[in-house]
């Protein structure tokens, strides 16, 4: 029998989150759920993306549906697609080939967290899309850092996400999800992060807010 004091200094390795499982029924899901709130909460959002050809980092994109949405609205944007998931990407990379032929040079598919950003981007603006309640605090904290680091002074920092749920309904649903995404993706958040709060203290500005789904969903632009 291993000693119990041995046991206590033995490292604690957990099974990294991945939404390979779920990315065949990930979107037909949500449109279940939740109608067409989630799409309508991203398209409000990228209503404020810079002008011009903004270089757009793109983290937790998922099946890409947003790569065509952010293409049609800046057509000579850059995009870094970041995505921790194998099957999710390549579900990207499927849409991006239906898009025009010269939109494949402007996107770079990179598999993989905020640790495998390529040292010394800075970005015209960060989109984070139903990302940020993925994390506990101290985890969100260090990807928000991180994502602030690779940012250009004055760029656009582009949010939808859950709400604090306000009534019986939304506190279940949340817990469902949560308990679902735990089970299918190994998420480890157990509830909803303070992400506006840690915005907030990263020192970023909320130029613009809007709300869906009965105020459960959040879409927001924030200056950096």
């Amino acid at each position: 029998m291993i000693p119990t004091s041995t046991l206590n200094a033995l490292p604690i390795k957990r099974k990294p989150a991945s939404f390979d499982f779920v990315a065949a029924f990930y979107d037909p899901l949500a449109g279940l759920v939740f109608g067409s709130a989630l799409r309508r909460a991203q398209q409000a959002a990228l209503a404020h993306l810079p002008p011009g050809a903004p270089y757009v980092l793109i983290a937790g994109g998922g099946t890409g549906w947003v790569l065509g949405e952010v293409l049609r609205r800046r057509p000579a944007a850059r995009i870094l697609y970041l995505e921790a998931s194998a099957v999710m990407l390549r579900k990207a990379r499927a849409r991006l080939r239906a898009l025009p032929p010269a939109c494949a040079a402007q996107v770079e598919f990179r598999l993989g967290t905020e640790a495998d950003l390529p040292p010394g981007a800075q970005f015209d603006a960060v989109v984070t899309f139903f990302l940020l309640d993925l994390f506990t605090p101290p985890d969100l904290r260090r990807l928000l850092l991180r994502l602030q680091a690779v940012s250009c002074p004055g760029a656009v920092w582009l949010v939808a996400d859950f709400c604090p749920p306000s009534t019986w309904w939304q506190r279940l649903l949340l817990a469902v999800m949560y308990c679902f995404f735990r089970l299918t993706a190994n998420i480890h958040a157990r509830q909803l992060p303070p992400w506006p709060a840690e915005l907030a203290r990263l020192g970023l500005r909320q130029r613009w807010q809007a709300r869906f789904f009965g105020e459960m969903v959040e879409a927001a632009a924030f200056s950096i």
